[in-house]
């Protein structure tokens, strides 16, 4: 399927409709989400800052590697830009397979990967009025 980047929080219902497909009987759907806390620090918002071609031309790689590597029916991943507040939805990767395994292991690396690979910064904004820029040196994992 297709990497985009949108502007502001994103609904999950319009990322994975096109997925729809009777031959798959596993949709698997990660979403990441903004939290109100990182590394001990209340956190009130952020806002993402994304190099929008080079994003969704090496996201489109990386869904086309997952597809190469398990039998999926479909891959979408969309990753939010802009100010997102609490609870806000960030990114969403969805996979629909014929069984979980796959999928599973398609949504793991496609995420993994975008988090590693794609020109997306993170900014926080914090309670105590600071903003900082974080996880812009390496990925995090977990």
């Amino acid at each position: 399927m297709s990497m985009r980047v949108d502007q502001g929080p994103l609904v999950t219902a319009d990322i994975i409709a096109p997925l729809d497909n009777d031959r798959c009987g596993a949709l698997l759907v990660f979403e990441g989400r903004v939290r109100n806390h990182n590394e001990g620090r209340d956190v009130l918002g952020l806002e993402y800052e994304v190099y929008v071609p080079l994003a969704v031309k090496e996201g489109q790689v990386i869904i086309d590697e997952a597809r190469q590597r398990w039998p999926v029916g479909g891959i979408a991943c969309v990753h939010a830009s802009g100010k997102l507040d609490i609870g806000d939805i960030a990114v969403v990767v969805a996979v629909a397979s014929a069984h979980r395994d796959a999928g599973f292991a398609a949504c793991r690396y496609v995420i993994d990967e975008i988090k590693a690979r794609l020109p997306i910064w993170k900014r926080e904004r914090y309670a105590s009025g600071e903003t900082e820029w974080v996880n812009c040196q390496k990925p995090v994992r977990g």
